[in-house]
């Protein structure tokens, strides 16, 4: 065993929305890490804590949870966690139940089931500030002494708002435990037997147990005095006019409309400084090294490809910060309740549109939230229909192609023509996914509608640490992506492009002669009837692997196309003469719906256990992708009178 594998083990565990990562967040910093738990593909962190004596502890944030008897994947994964059921993992030494101090009547029921377990458990009285300021009276003390376990308090959004929590850590906590020592299931693990109980005999100790588990918190509440009716809250006042239906929905496509004008008109100022950098480093390096094969690998294959895919990263970072900011404020849930009519008519619930949102940033993480989604073929549809989000990778090539070929002028007050194309292109694919579902609903039938069941969380002014903690690891992500994954494509791409070398006296560019040229011109076969030239066909190929690829890939073709020395950063012009118009229109509808990255279909085959779901994936989307090329190019060829 490691020096760090021995290190205690503490577990947060608690209700979604019950500020559990924020204080993951606040007690780890950037100490870091996210991976899968072993076997699965829920993701978990887990992060480094210090102690003021020099002690280290390992802190893992487990998925929310509402009880000990799962109901999704998610919930799943924390029960067996904390009843050491995982293989590969040991049981926390600690377990540290987040609760809503404002919220005490829902929470308190997962903390008597983890207080059954006999595991060493403390209670991180969290939000205490805005309970205070809402007249409630929480007293901690009272707290510990009804439930006969550690109580602190706790801010998880407030610099050192979990100094309690640390003093306690350090003072209190337990050994590490030994393996394999036996765990004391109790009412709170019925389900987790449910195979010596028959389904009539587990649904009716279910409601047994949470029968007593609510008249226990109701005692409790009653000794603390918080068993009267809270009084109007700020946050009622504004679900009054957020969840009204007709106000609701107008709020809702104002915030995400302003959301998609402002990552494209905001990113501008800092996407041209990239350009200009990048293009100055190919300058220099056109200076500094003499012309041949070196000086072309880096100019042509690496800036010319790499720097035309990181030039895009200030849009993705406002892309991630609104999400995140959506998400720590408490709209999202909020967001879930407005859509549950709409998707139920396609034969999703209100529970897909969070994993919907988070495909938004990447389909990866999109999937994965599925598991939060009770009914197995609600899960799966979701996973099936969720390449179809406009992913953050999506964003290079749309931003490419918009600022190319669409007017940079304004069609309104704050209302300009790029971003209103944007969000266009958003709606399409959100239609197509909607479109999709509600065909398998017709096709495979399904469920009767349910009414969503969803706690709505308070609302926050988002906490800057936390934007600040997320928006750094998504920056290190995609980062590192341009630096591993898609600098190798471009290299292996630029090698294709460039032999073997052209004889002398060529007629045409050097790399119509390359291996890539002449597989472009096999592929432009498949790809002519709907618009795409050879290098457009090059350039989905290496997609295939990570969608921003196609962008560094037309910067390497172009650039070893062209006639004279092109630099990185000048993709624009480059396809602003080689494509009429339907050709941009048709490669901004192919990659609406184009088939996702070789990580999207591997996390699609994790989740469902099958290779049939990625093929599916695969072979549906590129038929909607060639057949809404192909009419989007043949229509706009007829409109704009192109030959």
């Amino acid at each position: 065993m490691t020096a760090a594998a021995a290190d205690p083990l503490v577990a947060l565990v608690g209700n979604p929305n019950c500020g559990k990562t924020a204080l993951f967040n606040l007690l780890t910093g950037s100490r870091q890490k996210i991976a899968n738990y072993a076997g699965v593909t829920v993701e978990r962190k887990e992060g480094r804590l210090r102690t003021r004596s020099g002690r280290r502890l390992r802190v893992l944030d487990l998925p929310g949870a509402y009880s000990l008897r799962p109901r999704t994947p998610d919930e799943q994964i924390t029960c067996d966690f904390v009843l050491g059921r995982l293989p590969g993992e040991g049981r926390p030494d600690v377990v540290v139940a987040v609760v809503d101090a404002t919220n005490l009547r829902r929470h308190l029921r997962l903390v008597l089931a983890l207080r059954r377990l006999g595991q060493p458990v403390v209670v991180a009285l969290n939000m205490v500030d805005l309970a205070r300021r809402r007249g409630l009276p929480v007293n901690a003390s009272a707290l510990a002494a009804e439930l006969g376990l550690p109580v602190v308090e706790t801010v998880g959004i407030r610099a050192g708002g979990a100094a309690a929590l640390l003093d306690y850590l350090e003072r209190e906590h337990a050994a590490p435990a030994e393996a394999g020592a036996p765990v004391a299931e109790g009412a709170a693990s019925a389900r987790a037997r449910g195979a010596v109980l028959d389904e009539a005999a587990a649904v009716a100790a279910d409601m047994a147990a949470v029968a007593a588990e609510q008249h226990e918190v109701e005692r409790i509440l009653v000794r603390l005095g918080l068993d009267a009716v809270p009084a109007d809250t700020p946050s009622d006042r504004i679900d009054r006019v957020v969840l009204h239906p007709v106000a609701g929905p107008l709020v809702l496509a104002v915030v995400l409309f302003s959301m998609f004008q402002a990552v494209y008109a905001g990113a501008q100022p800092f996407m041209q400084a990239i350009t200009a950098a990048v293009a100055q480093l190919a300058q220099l390096v056109g200076v500094l090294l003499p012309a041949g094969p070196l000086q072309s690998l880096i100019v042509d294959g690496v800036l010319a490809g790499a720097g035309s895919v990181l030039v895009f990263l200030p849009q993705i970072v406002l892309l991630f910060a609104f999400i995140l900011a959506l998400e720590d404020s408490g709209y999202l849930p909020r967001a879930a309740f407005l859509l549950d009519r709409l998707m139920g008519g396609v034969g999703l619930s209100g529970r897909s549109f969070i994993p919907l949102l988070s495909s938004f940033a990447c389909a990866v993480p999109g999937i994965l939230a599925a598991r939060t989604i009770p009914a197995a073929r609600d899960r799966f549809v979701t996973i099936l229909i969720a390449p179809l989000m406009t992913c953050s990778a999506r964003l290079p090539v749309y931003a490419l192609l918009i600022g190319t070929f669409v007017p940079a002028r304004s069609v309104g007050p704050g209302i300009g023509l790029q971003g209103l194309v944007l969000f266009a292109l958003y709606v399409a694919g959100v239609g197509g996914a909607f479109a999709v579902a509600w065909l398998l609903k017709a096709l495979r039938g399904g469920p009767a509608l349910q009414p969503l069941q969803m706690e709505l969380p308070t609302y926050h002014v988002p906490s800057l640490r936390n934007l600040a903690i997320g928006l750094w690891q998504r920056i290190e992500v995609f980062v590192r992506r341009v630096g591993t994954i898609i600098l190798a494509l471009m290299v292996v791409l630029w090698f294709l492009s460039s032999f073997p070398a052209a004889p002398a006296g060529y007629p045409g560019p050097a790399i119509e002669y390359s291996l890539a040229g002449r597989l472009g011109a096999l592929l432009a076969v498949l790809f002519r009837p709907i618009g795409f030239n050879w290098q457009i066909s090059i350039a989905l190929v290496p997609g295939i692997a990570a969608r921003e690829v196609v962008v560094g890939a037309l910067g390497t073709v172009y650039s070893l196309s062209a006639t004279g020395r092109d630099v990185a950063g000048q993709v624009a012009p480059l396809i602003a003469r080689a494509w009429t118009l339907p050709t941009a229109y048709a490669l901004l509808a192919w990659y609406v719906f184009a088939p996702q990255c070789l990580s999207t279909l591997v996390a699609a085959r994790r989740e469902t256990a099958s290779w049939r779901t990625p093929a599916l994936m695969v072979g549906y989307q590129f038929a909607l992708a060639y057949v809404a090329a192909g009419i989007t190019y043949h229509a706009s060829r007829a409109l704009l009178g192109v030959p």
